[in-house]
């Protein structure tokens, strides 16, 4: 997985953050969106991030997945 692909999430991920449902239990299964980045490091540093890929699903809805959440579309 590589920063441009586009992903969709296969499993139920739970957020409180969706600007439509703020603060409600909000499940993304199903979403898709854009990977715009992968962290890996921070300041200079190596880091092992818990959820490294950064996906942006519209304008002002971007979360944190991990890989095994994700799938790529083709």
């Amino acid at each position: 997985m590589k920063v441009g692909d586009r992903v969709r999430v296969n499993t139920s991920v739970v957020v409180y953050i969706h600007p439509e449902h703020r603060g409600q239990r909000f499940d993304i299964k199903g979403y898709e969106g854009e990977v715009i980045a992968i962290i890996e490091e921070w300041k200079g540093r190596r880091v092992s991030a818990n959820l490294p890929i950064l996906v942006k699903f519209h304008v002002n809805f971007k979360v944190h997945l991990k890989e095994e959440e994700l799938e790529l579309i083709t």
